[in-house]
């Protein structure tokens, strides 16, 4: 009965509709749908609520930093497996798939830079890699970082963005809170600047530690900051928690942080800072 059959015409490419894959974003805050191209050009901001994107280690560098200045160190640090940690998948393919996904070996980067032509360290964690979670190789090279700024009496600053301390190195992964901490409070001694700036998310561990002592501790707007998430507070108190609680206004509110800065305006107040310093 092929009289019955259908064929598909078929439409030329060049009257093939473009695929609209991708052109929109649903903003994590206000849950608007927004273009994505419109977003691009606010510095990753939601053009409907002021909720700043994720963003990525380059792009953070480069909206911090003078433009060629910037250099890495301690690149080839790459974390083992000392518990021999499995759960669904073993921990060195976890981190095998995450090194070949970022391109880097572990959650954080660390350098040195200029903004508006004067030195810093500067450290910079990359959610994509497991959340931006602390292991032993974060600890390390956040610790070196504090160091060399410490040796050169260049400020440190410090963008975290993490969802605390990595499961898959246990002891090894909670020793880093203490270790990170002694190393800031040599800083502190010394009277060496600390700038922390906390990114949408920061918990755990991290907030538990470094995050939480910078001599000046700014903010995204509507950052998420806590220890243990909202929901499991909830659960643990058995009671409602208030609106936008552990957002960066609530903290700012409470005197947690120090100040919310939006991210077109960060470099400035930055460097505004550290002349003060």
């Amino acid at each position: 009965m092929a009289w019955f059959k259908k064929h598909k015409e078929l439409i030329p490419e060049s009257r093939k509709r473009p695929s609209v894959e991708g052109l929109w974003l649903k903003c994590n805050h206000c849950r608007e749908i927004v273009y994505r191209k419109e977003v691009d050009r606010n510095s990753k901001v939601c053009p409907k609520c002021d909720y700043h994107f994720p963003i990525s280690v380059q792009e953070r560098i480069g909206i911090l930093t003078d433009l060629g200045t910037f250099k890495e160190w301690d690149a080839e640090l790459e974390p083992g497996d000392p518990l021999g940690f499995t759960d669904a998948r073993s921990y060195r393919d976890r981190l095998k798939a995450q090194q070949e996904k970022t391109g880097r070996k572990d959650a954080v980067v660390i350098g040195e830079g200029a903004v508006n032509g004067r030195g810093i360290v500067l450290g910079v964690f990359d959610f994509s890699f497991m959340g931006g979670s602390m292991g032993s190789v974060v600890g390390e090279k956040i610790c070196r970082a504090a160091d060399r700024s410490l040796a050169t009496r260049a400020p440190f600053v410090l963008v975290t963005t993490s969802g605390g301390a990595r499961m898959q190195e246990g002891i090894l992964s909670l020793m880093q809170m203490a270790k990170t901490s002694a190393a800031l409070a040599r800083l502190g001694e010394a009277r060496v600047p600390f700038i922390s700036i906390l990114a949408d998310p920061t918990f755990g561990g991290v907030t538990a530690s470094m995050a939480m002592l910078g001599d000046v501790i700014i903010a995204e707007p509507k950052a998420l900051i806590g220890f243990a998430g909202p929901r499991v507070i909830e659960q643990t108190i058995k009671q409602q928690l208030p609106h936008e609680f552990q957002r960066a206004e609530f903290l700012l509110e409470h005197g947690m942080i120090d100040m919310i800065v939006e991210r077109r305006h960060l470099k400035e107040t930055l460097s505004t800072l550290l002349n003060h310093f």
